[in-house]
């Protein structure tokens, strides 16, 4: 029987996908990369890397929160200077290269940086898997992931989010005072990552917790030493003022706060109504980080940390979201597949690839107002209802052991919560034949993500990785 010509075409594209990842992410890369940084350069674009840029040679003046650097356009509102001092040190030296280069540079940083937050969420959900099959994988979900909704919008912005992500997810592997380090760092330049620190009380890891403060305080201090007028105000004013960073009622804000806000028609604040929702979902949050800790889930752990900061924050816009692609790696290598799991999978798919806050933002009357019609203010929960689903797959049961992937033992001296790392022998070791599961995975496994693809006549092609 001869195979359909739309099925060996089919074929010929998994073959692709499982020989040649290393090409396909570049395509892709380039593709992304070549839409966000010539518009950026003819006409006003990247502009949170903008305001980083202008923004930060005001700390020597003292006016680093009164700067608001002005777009054209009836609906742009001026756009402040909201992180801490510590960060307008670390952008300083931005100002005097060339718009083109900051650009072009930083943009590709930000898809690097992706490539090795896939890289850290998956050694942290198989640190067993060989590594040809890793760097497969880790190119092919790059190369895909790139295209969702925050990691587009982060690198259409210039955000910082895909750079302190990476720096997270690299240093919650390290020991304790790189863990400390890295986590630090970021929370020095952009408070949510802060919350972090749970995750290493969470796996007793007395040590890292001990340095993450130390260095955020560090930071603190730098900041104060080097700009003590917008230390004080940032810290004493400026941080608990979320209207200051923009319209908490616009779709962008992805919180609990700016959904509840659209929902009712104004700003709900810290009232009842907010801690109503809030006290259910924190709760979820911790027993989800719990739960996956003492079961051994270092990934399930992190992403239950970063949903319950970005849900809590008063301000979470769409971009900030990118560790919903780390709950997507999670779902999509859990080696039991319940329902919660299959539903919270399926609802980030549509959510990710759909662009909803995109659409939502044409269809909204006006960024500053907080009314609007029902069906519009309940597509604007689409974050939030995502992430309780995750959250609430993050505490099912995945029935036998009720754990994830049993660990691998640590050797002699990686402390409890850290990963070993696989020996060469076995992180090298080719792939054994096996049959494709049921369901998405057993698709993701067929286009070489995640095992080895087989050609049609049933003959087994691993394939390089690069």
């Amino acid at each position: 029987m001869r195979t359909a010509p739309g099925r060996r075409r089919a074929h010929a594209l998994r073959g692709l996908f499982a020989r040649r990842p290393g090409p396909v992410l570049l395509l892709s890369a380039t593709a992304l990369l070549l839409l966000v940084w010539i518009p950026a350069c003819l006409r006003t674009g990247l502009i949170d890397l903008r305001v980083y840029r202008a923004a930060a040679p005001h700390l020597a003046t003292g006016d680093l929160y009164a700067f608001r650097l002005r777009l054209p356009g009836p609906h742009m509102f001026p756009l402040p200077f909201t992180y801490p001092p510590f960060a307008a040190l670390l952008f300083l030296p931005l100002g005097p290269v060339a718009w083109p280069v900051v650009s072009g540079v930083w943009t590709a940083a930000s898809m690097g940086a992706l490539c090795a937050l896939v890289h850290s969420c998956l050694r942290l959900a198989d640190p067993a898997a060989p590594q040809v099959l890793h760097r497969r994988r880790v190119l092919l979900w790059s190369a895909a992931l790139l295209w969702t909704e925050p990691a587009a919008v982060t690198c259409a912005f210039g955000q910082i989010n895909l750079l302190l992500a990476a720096l997270v997810g690299h240093a919650v592997r390290r020991r304790a005072a790189a863990a400390g380090l890295g986590v630090g760092l970021a929370a020095g330049v952009k408070l949510v990552p802060a919350v972090t620190g749970l995750y290493f009380l969470a796996h007793r890891r007395w040590a890292a917790a001990g340095w993450t403060a130390a260095v955020f305080l560090a930071t603190v201090a730098a900041g104060w030493w080097a700009a003590p007028r917008a230390a004080a105000e940032f810290w004493l004013h400026a941080v608990g003022e979320a209207g200051r960073v923009g319209p908490v009622g616009s779709v962008l804000n992805q919180s609990l706060r700016g959904a509840l806000s659209r929902t009712l028609g104004h700003d709900v604040g810290w009232s009842a109504a907010w801690w109503a929702v809030a006290v259910p979902v924190a709760s979820a949050g911790l027993a989800a980080m719990v739960r996956t800790a003492r079961r051994g889930d270092r990934l399930g752990a992190l992403v239950a940390v970063q949903f319950t900061g970005l849900l809590l924050c008063p301000v979470s816009w769409c971009h900030h979201w990118v560790w919903a692609l780390a709950a997507v790696l999670w779902l999509a290598y859990t080696p039991r597949r319940t329902r919660p799991r299959t539903v919270a999978l399926l609802a980030w798919c549509v959510v990710l690839a759909g662009y909803p806050i995109h659409w939502l933002e044409l269809a909204q009357p006006d960024i500053a107002v907080f009314g609007r019609p029902w069906y519009l203010a309940a597509l604007g929960w689409c974050y939030p209802v995502c992430a309780v689903l995750t959250l609430v797959a993050l505490c099912a049961r995945t029935g036998g052991d009720g754990g994830g992937r049993p660990p691998v033992p640590a050797p002699p001296g990686v402390g409890r919560g850290e990963v070993a790392d696989v020996p060469c022998a076995d992180r090298n070791r080719r792939p054994s034949p096996r049959r494709n599961p049921p369901g998405l995975r057993g698709v993701f496994r067929r286009v070489g993500v995640d095992g080895p693809w087989r050609k049609p006549g049933g003959e087994q092609d691993i394939g390089a990785a690069l």
